[in-house]
């Protein structure tokens, strides 16, 4: 009987270990774009203290076997026809899209990676509590596509460091996924937002019915 027992209850235990290992620990999410605004935790900003270095990049990236820099690793990513890695990952050739502005690039160099929410803002927004190490994950997180993106030097520096109460991407098109991604972006790192941001979050989505946004927590 007592054996009989003692069976019954290491094969439950064995079942809820299974069923926990094999859930992911940060299960995605995907909502409405209007819902989604609402996810959002608005909050005051503070610049005071931000200093750029205090989030490093770019680091070795996720595979620090292949010599590339985080840079370097999303610019092989989002390469729609792919370069040429050479020696110290030294890219040639390759095509990307700047969906930001709409148009082909085929230069390595004329491309940014931009911080879909800016590292200073990313710091007004709760990253100036963070430790050291989890700044350097923000900074080069490959773990969503919508945290970097490849862009023309020429949009992502007319972007700085604005939020989209300040800034779009010039091309119209864009709009939709690039809100899309900023929401997505905050709610995948518990970043907050001001009320003026989210203000102009809600009325551009008004204009993205069918948009949908997809996050999952950062580690």
């Amino acid at each position: 009987m007592v054996t009989s027992v003692l069976r019954s209850l290491v094969a439950a235990l064995l079942a809820v270990l299974s069923i926990t290992a094999s859930t992911p620990a940060h299960a995605a999410d995907t909502l409405p774009i209007a819902q989604a605004v609402t996810r959002l935790t608005i909050g005051a900003e503070s610049r005071d203290g931000y200093d750029r270095d205090a989030f490093r990049h770019w680091n070795r990236g996720d595979d620090p076997s292949d010599g590339c820099s985080t840079r370097n690793e999303v610019l092989i990513t989002e390469a729609v026809e792919p370069p040429t890695v050479g020696t110290r990952c030294r890219l040639t050739g390759g095509r990307w899209w700047s969906y930001y502005d709409q148009v082909w690039v085929t230069s390595a160099s004329s491309l940014d990676i931009d911080h879909m929410v800016p590292l200073a803002e990313a710091w007004d927004s709760g990253a100036s509590a963070w430790t050291a190490q989890r700044r350097e994950a923000y900074a080069n997180d490959q773990g969503a596509q919508t945290s970097l993106a490849a862009v023309t030097a020429r949009s992502n520096r007319s972007k700085a460091d604005q939020d989209p109460a300040q800034w779009m991407p010039p091309a119209a098109a864009a709009h939709c996924r690039y809100i899309a991604e900023w929401i997505a972006t905050k709610l995948r790192w518990n970043l907050t937002a001001d009320e003026r941001e989210v203000a102009a979050l809600r009325e551009a989505a008004g204009g993205c019915p069918d948009q949908r946004v997809t996050w999952e927590l950062a580690a």
